[in-house]
């Protein structure tokens, strides 16, 4: 296993994500106790150290879950991270209530790292309202000694990110992104990975597979993949990737399987990886199938003008291809939902000016009405 290096720390490269637990029937909420304590056993004794959890994985169970299973290990032999969920508005004000509840459920003293989760445009307001006093909560358990490091992750942009740290960063000891080759260009992760990088503070990643999506490939990149590596594993090839990117400390993978687990643990037994070529013909691949896949937009602007409902279109197309490309998912409702309800695409009236405009011959308004009925907004 490689290890690396935080503070005083050496930390798995490879962390065993708890939000994809084995489960009975695909019910989320009903975790397969017998092969989730089977998984963590297997990582914890194969090297990894390092176990991410969180109040609403699992519809709260996977902290219950964590608590069981690592309380069989000696406490100082690995390290636990878990979450305030702030994304979750109606949880403002109860960091204490919630941080108690944590502790419980995961029969520990004290958290080695916790993190604010989900940093993004529905709750930054809220995360740096002094009103609730999550952050000088939070800083009083670190001064206690029950949160040894303090981080958060985020799905925002990246001036939610910069506005987070600005007022923030100072205590902020980690940052955790999705992070993958998919999302490099796609969804601006070289450019959030620079933020942090340039503030000097250690990546996490989460999501390097892309909920599992990257465990295959076909078309270009599976060739180019197959030319370049012969010996690499295509989930291989997305871990790679990530170990060339500098300030990348912890990579956490939700393994829901004992064949992902062990694969994914032989991946991280070497550091190797990719060179330049091989780094920028892989995204340049990716990012060419994802141009097939989705809208054309070029982000010109020139529909915005001509929209009589003062829809931010370029931005609503961006995320109508997050969706469709991705396959669902929750990042899409997500931004939507924060936006304020008259630039949501259901109020386009379909009046097709727009279209005159646009360079590119988008249908935008037959992608209004798609993108509602998908997300309901």
């Amino acid at each position: 296993m490689i290890y690396k290096k935080f503070k005083d720390l050496e930390l798995s490269g490879l962390g065993l994500g708890m939000m994809r637990l084995p489960v009975v029937e695909g019910n989320d909420g009903a975790v397969d106790e017998a092969a989730a304590a089977e998984l963590i056993d297997y990582a914890y004794k194969s090297g990894i150290n390092y176990f991410d959890t969180a109040w609403g994985y699992h519809e709260g169970n996977s902290e219950l879950i964590a608590g069981k299973y690592l309380s069989e290990y000696p406490r100082e032999s690995y390290y636990l991270a878990s979450k305030f969920p702030g994304y979750d508005l109606s949880n403002m004000g109860k960091a204490e209530e919630i941080f108690e509840k944590q502790l419980e459920k995961c029969r520990t003293e004290y958290f080695d790292f916790y993190l604010f989760h989900n940093v993004y445009e529905g709750n930054i307001d809220a995360y740096l309202d002094p009103r609730y006093g999550t952050l000088e909560y939070l800083l009083k358990q670190k001064e206690k000694g029950r949160i040894r490091h303090l981080g958060f992750s985020a799905h925002g942009s990246e001036e939610v990110m910069r506005r987070f740290l600005g007022d923030y960063g100072k205590h902020m000891e980690f940052g955790q992104l999705q992070l993958n080759y998919m999302d490099w260009h796609f969804q601006n992760a070289c450019k959030k990975a620079a933020i942090l990088q340039e503030a000097g503070i250690p990546i996490w990643v989460m999501e390097p597979l892309r909920g599992g999506k990257l465990a295959k490939a076909s078309g270009e990149t599976a060739a180019l993949m197959q030319s370049m590596r012969q010996e690499e594993t295509v989930p291989g090839w997305a871990f790679r990737f990530l170990q060339s990117i500098p300030g990348v400390t912890v990579v956490l993978s939700g393994m829901s399987d004992m064949e992902q687990l062990k694969a994914n643990i032989a991946t991280y037994e070497t550091d190797e990886p990719l060179s330049r070529e091989e780094f920028d013909s892989l995204v340049k691949a990716v990012d060419e199938e994802i141009k097939k896949g989705g809208l054309p937009c070029t982000a010109c602007h020139y529909c915005t003008a001509h929209c009589p409902k003062k829809l931010p279109i370029p931005e609503l197309i961006a995320l109508y291809n997050e969706h469709k490309i991705s396959g669902g998912g929750f990042i899409a409702p997500m931004a939507v939902e924060s936006m304020e309800e008259e630039k949501r695409p259901a109020n386009c009236i379909g009046c097709r000016g727009c279209e005159q405009v646009c360079p590119q011959q988008i249908k935008i308004s037959e992608m209004m009405k798609d993108f509602t009925s998908m997300i309901g907004m």
